[in-house]
């Protein structure tokens, strides 16, 4: 049977290149970075190799770059981090529509007295920017929206965002996971102030992201050690990933983003013409391997499970939140129905995915929603 892995925003494998690049640091080189001896020596100048290429590849000159475990810590570290270090600010704005680990950070802070202002987004996942300034007061610290959508793949426009929230006088966060690579990012001519990256979204290994910092900002650590990273992330380095992270952020090209934009458009177009349908998410603005459908009169659960069964492997939204039978909260603040939103699906595309790939998947899908509509009994 043939196998479609279409489930790249959940993870990517590691390419050839970057486990090669890894592979040395398992066993030949395999030396604490904070070690003063020579194989010490070479681990660090390997990480300290990365750091600089992945600061180079976003113009973050006037940024620190710190090494964390994956996205989710980096975000934690940038709101908490940031929070602590300035108790007198108490309020934070982000939107509706972040990852499970923004939202649940924020409402954790607002067990602590912190005031948070969800903001609402467009039927297409858009933050309406009069409410963002609108909302925006003297006690604001900081301000955290999603780059890209992890579900519906719309991109959000970070410089005019950062615009507002610097004439206001507040900090910009941004969780650039699903973007990082896939779509240009310049932190200095876009003025992110905090900006979250990982690896297992760009071929990369898992277990490894950052949080770029700019220098005049100081959060503070969520881990107390042996003051590692400049003293905002202790413990001790996974060197072997951060050195498959700098080799990673070279694997997208600009022609592998052409190659997936047009198989994208290709089968949502095909998508399109399945009755009750509709695609989540902008059509203009979006990640270049992202597609999320709803299928009116099918359950998303079982769609997955029956292109399982053919080979082809997607999901229902977020990989972090597929285990829950809970709606999506993000096809809800794009105003869709919780029955809706029970059938919708999410296909992310990889650059090695093939126009053959996309003609089988078609197929299957159309057969998989008739067969399943006719099982409805409503």
């Amino acid at each position: 049977m043939k196998k479609i892995y279409l489930d790249y925003a959940a993870t990517t494998p590691v390419s050839e290149k970057v486990y090669e690049k890894m592979n040395p640091f398992f066993s030949d080189c395999y030396g604490n970075p904070s070690s003063l001896h020579s194989q010490g020596r070479k681990a660090k100048e390997a990480v300290e190799k990365t750091r600089k290429n992945i600061k180079n590849k976003l113009n973050a000159k006037k940024h620190k770059l710190v090494f964390t475990s994956g996205g989710t810590e980096s975000n934690n570290l940038a709101i908490k981090g940031l929070a602590y270090k300035n108790p007198s600010k108490k309020h934070i704005i982000t939107t509706k529509i972040e990852h499970d680990c923004v939202l649940n950070t924020c409402k954790w802070l607002e067990k602590q007295g912190y005031e948070i202002t969800y903001l609402s987004v467009d039927e297409e996942g858009f933050v309406n920017l009069e409410e963002l300034e609108k909302n925006i007061k003297k006690e604001t610290l900081l301000v955290s929206i999603i780059h890209a959508n992890n579900e519906i793949g719309t991109i959000q426009d970070l410089k005019k965002i950062s615009q507002i929230c610097h004439q206001k006088g507040t900090i910009l966060h941004s969780d650039a996971c699903q973007s990082f690579t896939k779509v240009p990012i310049d932190v200095i001519e876009e003025d992110i102030d905090l900006l979250t990256i990982n690896a297992h979204k760009i071929y990369g290994p898992k277990g490894v992201g950052a949080l770029l910092i700019k220098d005049y900002l100081n959060v503070e650590p969520l881990f107390h050690g042996g003051h590692h990273e400049e003293g905002i992330r202790s413990g001790t380095l996974n060197v072997s990933g951060i050195v498959g992270f700098g080799e990673a952020i070279n694997e997208i090209s600009l022609k592998n983003i052409e190659h997936m934009t047009k198989l994208r458009n290709k089968m949502i177009k095909e998508l399109k013409n399945i009755k009750d349908v509709r695609i989540n998410g902008s059509l203009e603005k979006r990640l270049c391997n992202n597609i999320n459908v709803t299928f009116k009169d099918a359950e998303g659960e079982s769609i997955v499970l029956h292109l399982d069964n053919r080979g082809i492997f997607a999901s229902t939204g977020s990989a972090c939140s597929s285990n829950t039978l809970k709606s999506s909260h993000v096809l809800s603040a794009i105003g869709l129905k919780q029955e809706d939103s029970h059938g919708s699906v999410r296909f992310s595309l990889g650059k090695e995915t093939t126009e053959e790939d996309i003609d089988y998947v078609i197929t299957n899908i159309k057969e998989t929603i008739s067969l399943l509509r006719e099982m409805n009994p409503l």
